[in-house]
């Protein structure tokens, strides 16, 4: 898997790829199962008690760095069930024109209401991965979805749930038995989703630091 990285590497090395269409964009994030199966059977993220607005989640466009970082739905009973979570353009936008960088530079000020609580949703670039988990010379984009912003993120800008923990389960089932697929042939499987680079305005590529090199 890691000699046919190349063909998925883009030049900026800083870059959002992503699953999406005209309307919609897909990130990913991990849950209990005690949350995940209420969350798709009512499209709600907020189905069951368990689900706690008080924390702030992370979500991922990248479906290998949500492998990465689940351990394809293995790591821990927290991260049994791998949600796609769709989300409409405007929204995805207006969610990361929120954001400072984790290392703490600011590009927003705070509304009145958001004054005195953390509205500031967080992001970082962390090295993006293979569908084998390999690490890839060039960064992928976490958000972190802050308390004081949750509740409107699921109440108003989900508009779609869906539970891909059985294609994660497939996809390392069938790299742990051939690791030379390349990523066309893993897309033909419909073993991982088909990714694009996520086009941005000059105004929110600055607002995310996109044109750093490091």
């Amino acid at each position: 898997m890691e000699s046919n990285a190349s063909d998925r590497l883009p030049t900026p090395y800083r870059q959002i790829r992503a699953s999406y269409d005209e309307d919609t964009i897909t990130v990913y994030q991990a849950y209990s199962s005690t949350i995940a199966i209420p969350a798709v059977k009512q499209q709600k993220l907020n189905a069951s008690p368990d689900f706690r607005f008080s924390r702030m989640t992370w979500v991922k466009p990248s479906w290998s760095w949500m492998m990465y970082r689940s351990g394809y739905s293995y790591k821990d009973a927290r991260q049994a069930h791998i949600l796609a979570i769709k989300m409409k353009h405007e929204h995805f936008k207006h969610l990361l024109s929120l954001a400072v960088l984790t290392h703490g530079i600011s590009t927003v000020t705070p509304t009145l209401e958001q004054k005195g609580k953390n509205a500031n949703v967080k992001v970082q670039w962390d090295p993006e991965r293979t569908p084998a988990l390999g690490r890839l010379p060039y960064r992928s984009i976490q958000i972190g979805i802050p308390a004081a912003v949750t509740e409107e993120w699921v109440e108003k800008w989900v508009v779609g749930i869906e539970d891909v923990t059985e294609r994660a389960k497939a996809l390392k089932a069938t790299l742990d038995e051939n690791s030379d697929l390349t990523i066309g042939e893993l897309i033909e499987r419909r073993l991982i989703p088909e990714e694009r680079v996520y086009e941005l305005s000059e105004d929110l590529r600055m607002v995310l630091h996109m044109n750093d090199e490091r």
